[in-house]
């Protein structure tokens, strides 16, 4: 093992000896210095962990959410120096983590809070705006472009109810049944909505690059689109239409800006 990798290993592990070579100021012993260092970087990931999943926190508490927090940065140390993307692995941690196993729907609460960690970075996109649209005819034909914010998460547990209830006070309890979430950056802030039923299969299909009667085709003809995409209308979901056949932009909300 390299030195740069014994170091990272005796980091993340509170048993492992101090890495040779490691000297304090005088010319001894480093082992106290190293170990302040190692606690300061284990409290340090710990606190990324707390702000990127406070609704995680409120769920299994203080203390049980700094006791798995230890466990989960040992065996997912960060991948990149930029903390706002640490705990990607959260979800896939959860599913596996015996503690949680009665918890089943932790790992897709883990997935939301990763996607509004990701909807709150993501680039900035000029929505369309519903008086763009065109005709119905050009419109089942056209495919769409989403904006960077937008994300699916499909659910086998009530996620919306459980999100809710976790962030407004005067929230009801949590239904029973499965939910699906988009979440989208209509303005600075992310924003979760329950999706209509088909509304994940409609979404996923547009994105995709299907056009939207193969996407309402997608989820259902018992299921009817135009809530989803009012819903997505009403959250700056959709940045620019395109036609089919690969002609000029239907209505390109980029271009449009720059053109007015």
């Amino acid at each position: 093992m390299t030195g740069q990798g014994a170091f990272r290993r005796a980091l993340l592990d509170p048993a492992a000896a101090v890495p040779a070579g490691l000297v304090g100021p005088g010319g001894g012993p480093a082992a106290r210095r190293f170990a302040v260092y190692r606690n300061n970087v284990a409290v340090g990931l710990t606190e990324a962990l707390e702000a990127a999943f406070p609704i995680l926190r409120r769920i299994v508490g203080d203390d049980f959410f700094r006791a798995m927090a230890g466990v989960f940065l040992r065996a997912h140390p960060p991948q990149s120096p930029c903390l706002a993307d640490y705990g990607a692995a959260m979800p896939e941690f959860l599913a596996g983590f015996p503690p949680v196993a009665h918890l089943g729907y932790l790992p897709d609460v883990a997935r939301l809070e990763n996607a509004l960690r990701r909807a709150y970075h993501a680039a900035d996109a000029a929505p369309l705006a519903p008086g763009d649209l065109p005709a119905p005819a050009d419109l089942a034909a056209a495919r769409v472009t989403l904006a960077p914010a937008v994300c699916v998460i499909r659910s086998a547990a009530p996620l919306f109810g459980i999100w809710r209830f976790n962030t407004r006070a005067d929230a009801p309890m949590p239904g029973t049944g499965p939910e699906d979430v988009l979440v989208t950056r209509p303005g600075f802030d992310p924003h979760v909505d329950l999706l209509p039923p088909g509304g994940a299969a409609f979404v996923e299909a547009l994105d995709r690059g299907a056009t939207l009667a193969a996407a309402a085709a997608a989820q259902g003809p018992a299921q009817d689109p135009a809530p989803t995409i009012a819903l997505l209308l009403a959250r700056g979901a959709i940045t620019a239409l395109h036609r089919a056949d690969g002609g000029p932009a239907l209505h390109d909300s980029a271009e449009a800006r720059r053109n007015p």
